[in-house]
């Protein structure tokens, strides 16, 4: 596999509606009792207890994915920006990595629906490929947001 910089013109964009106010997809994002909830693909787990999230400029967050086999998959970020509750800008990547070289992720909350009850999400990733049916980063995370899709019919964050 090429190496792969943020500073490639490697990305990809994955937009959702999700059925839940913007302030309750936010706290989706920002709150380690909900994410720990979401952030994996369907079959891999993460551990409550793994989850720490600091969501403020600069502020960091981890967690670690644990798959069926035992395999764990730690990934850790700052953030870059943050305008609640409509725009999250963070790094993210594995411990150790080289923050230049990290990729840099871009979640943007709308209000959407005529009742406004509803969030339009436009998550991007900037400095690694991905493509539907790539069974890899793209299809991870879109797995991740049918858990979420779940976890808000569900009650979620409300």
């Amino acid at each position: 596999m090429p190496e792969q910089t943020a500073t490639g013109s490697k990305q990809f964009t994955i937009t959702r509606v999700f059925d839940a106010p913007r302030e309750v997809v936010w706290r989706e994002w920002t709150d380690p009792d909900e994410a720990a909830v979401w952030w994996h693909p369907r079959g891999i787990e993460t551990p409550r207890e793994s989850v720490e999230i600091d969501a403020r400029l600069g502020g960091s967050y981890r967690y670690t994915m644990i798959a069926p086999d035992g395999t764990e998959y730690p990934t850790v970020g700052v953030y870059r920006e943050i305008t609640p509750p409509s725009r999250l800008v963070f790094t993210w990547g594995s411990p150790g990595d080289a923050d230049d070289e990290l990729p840099v992720i871009s979640i943007d909350l709308a209000v959407h629906g005529e009742a406004g009850d509803q969030t339009l999400m436009t998550f991007h990733v900037q400095g690694i490929d991905g493509a539907p049916g790539d069974e890899n980063v793209y299809d991870g995370w879109d797995s991740a947001f049918d858990l979420l899709v779940e976890h808000l019919a569900d009650g979620g964050a409300s």
